[in-house]
């Protein structure tokens, strides 16, 4: 099989009708916001539907052959992200979301202290963005007391 640009269009609008079928059902016990938990998988669905019927209607654009070893690092981000999710609640937005900018800096060549400096600054900014300023809870995690 030829990998075009028509292929990942339609991968994406099959990723675009999981997210909508998933997301349209989504309720929260309680209302704490006024859009509701449905709103954010509903709007990534239709902008990836939107990217998908774009390509899909373009045209045949063939793709290069990923280098060597790229395959193994797509497999290991999709591994730390996944990995991400299941320690989220557990860790703590902060942590979870360090440990996930440091590893996934490494897979891309970063050294230790950048993506140990870049995962320290984007969790706690983005802690304090959400937490703070938008008033979405995050999980604090092993730092409950601190934050």
């Amino acid at each position: 099989m030829v990998l075009n640009d028509r292929v990942l269009g339609a991968a994406a609008l099959v990723v675009a009708a999981f997210l909508a079928w998933y997301g349209h059902d989504l309720e929260a016990p309680f209302a704490y916001e006024p859009v509701g938990p449905r709103a954010f998988p509903m709007l990534v669905a239709a902008m990836i539907a939107l990217c998908g019927i774009r390509l899909v209607a373009k045209g045949g654009n063939p793709a290069d052959a990923n280098a060597p070893g790229a395959n193994t690092r797509i497999a290991s981000m999709v591994a730390v992200v996944a990995a991400y999710a299941v320690a989220f609640q557990w860790l703590g937005f902060v942590i979870a979301t360090t440990l996930m900018a440091v590893l996934v800096g490494r897979l891309f060549g970063g050294t230790w202290l950048k993506g140990l400096l870049g995962g320290v600054v984007m969790g706690l900014g983005f802690f304090l963005l959400f937490d703070k300023v938008l008033d979405v809870v995050l999980p604090t995690g092993l730092l409950g007391g601190v934050l």
